[in-house]
């Protein structure tokens, strides 16, 4: 039988980043603590747990992989839960606080002193599903308006999530991009407020406070680990996710923080095209990849900023590889836990093992028996009728 992950069509680019401050200025240590003090008080949060996979890692030829579970996280099924409806609590705050003309609370909103005000203050994002269902979410909790756009790719399913959680959804012909510009130009015709995970000239508060959210997710991490990883691989799209992961874990760890390996869809390769051209590069969607969370053509400029000076590698990866991952993980292949996780999750993981799998790859990246690697599993099952398809043997959805 023909091993996937030997014959995946992986393409690398290094470069040396460029060493400044943006770890602790775009993203400061207050950023985090206020969104961890906020967070960790919301009903129903716990840590998700970081998971030991020390039968794959034999199989593959590295001493340890960590893998942190973001599925359970409050029910809604990946890490994006952290970021969307803490932003939009942020959102409501300094609005509020400019209207009322005093000071308001993150506590006063979730407790409902607010609720009349908020009903009249709508919040809107493009999604590809997840961020949308944690927006949703946010306004259901404190009743305010939420309009969610998404691409003519996005399943039905989690449009459906979406809706469920209150939210007037509108799908558009488009792709990722499409759906972001308009849902920029509505709001602003309609005086409604974005909440977007990525930031462009003149909009950077709310994504700001968006990756702040995520930083919830790595602190748990780094919290329950004893010693640095040596490397961690992290998921593209706008490159939100990866900013702030590299940013807490320079800040938590300072010189030892571990060598920061992007990866992305090879249909979606806006930051390793980025890393090539050294500035921040938009590319084309010209197919729609298998990991829906990740087919994003423009990048965050805000993450790059971080990105440049803590990334050392940017890779591209087939769809080929997504659904052997996300079988071996669900049935445990490897002797290890069973984890049932999406599309986007296992990008880190496939990545992994494809590299492991063509010595000269993994030689390039420093990876071998001594290497530590923390991947970040950022979703669940986000579409039950996706993940049976896979399971079932279907390699394309």
């Amino acid at each position: 039988m023909t091993d996937p992950f030997a014959q995946a069509a992986l393409h690398h680019v290094a470069v040396t980043p460029k060493r400044g401050d943006a770890a602790m200025r775009v993203l400061t240590p207050d950023d985090f603590a206020r969104a961890w003090d906020e967070i960790t008080a919301w009903d129903g949060y716990a840590p998700t747990p970081l998971v030991s996979l020390p039968g794959l890692a034999g199989q593959i030829g590295v001493g340890h992989i960590a893998y942190k579970h973001e599925g359970p996280r409050f029910g809604l099924g990946s890490f994006k839960a952290l970021g969307g409806a803490y932003a939009a609590l942020r959102v409501l705050q300094r609005e509020l606080g400019t209207r009322l003309g005093h000071p308001v609370t993150l506590a006063d909103i979730r407790g409902g002193a607010y609720a009349e005000a908020c009903a009249g203050i709508t919040l809107s994002s493009a999604t590809d599903g997840n961020h949308g269902r944690s927006l949703a979410w946010g306004c259901q909790r404190v009743g305010a308006p939420c309009r969610i756009y998404i691409h003519a790719e996005v399943s039905e399913t989690r449009a459906q999530a979406m809706r469920d959680l209150g939210a007037d959804v509108v799908r558009i012909d488009g792709d990722y991009d499409a759906s972001v510009d308009l849902a920029r130009t509505e709001a602003d015709e309609n005086g409604w407020f974005v909440v977007s995970d990525t930031s462009w000239d003149g909009y950077a508060d709310p994504p700001r406070d968006v990756m702040a959210g995520y930083g919830v997710m790595t602190r748990e991490a780094c919290e329950a680990m004893e010693d640095a990883p040596s490397h961690v691989i992290l998921q593209g799209g706008v490159g939100g996710l990866a900013a702030s992961v590299a940013a807490y874990l320079r800040q938590h760890w300072g010189d030892d923080a571990p060598r920061v390996i992007i990866t992305e869809p090879d249909r979606a390769a806006c930051l390793y095209e980025s890393a090539q051209k050294g500035v921040p590069t938009t590319v084309p969607i010209h197919e729609e990849t298998i990991m829906a969370g990740l087919s994003c053509g423009e990048p965050s400029e805000m993450a790059w900023a971080i990105l440049r000076e803590e990334a050392q590698d940017f890779v591209t990866m087939p769809d080929s590889i997504v659904a052997p991952t996300m079988r071996l993980l669900a049935n445990g292949d490897s002797g290890d836990a069973q984890i049932e996780a999406g599309e986007s999750a296992v990008a880190g993981l496939a990545t992994l093992i494809a590299v492991m799998r063509q010595p000269d790859m993994a030689a390039a990246l420093g990876l071998d028996a001594q290497s530590r690697v923390l991947l970040i599993g950022s979703e669940g099952v986000t579409d039950p009728a996706i993940f049976a398809a896979i399971m079932a043997g279907a390699d394309h959805v």
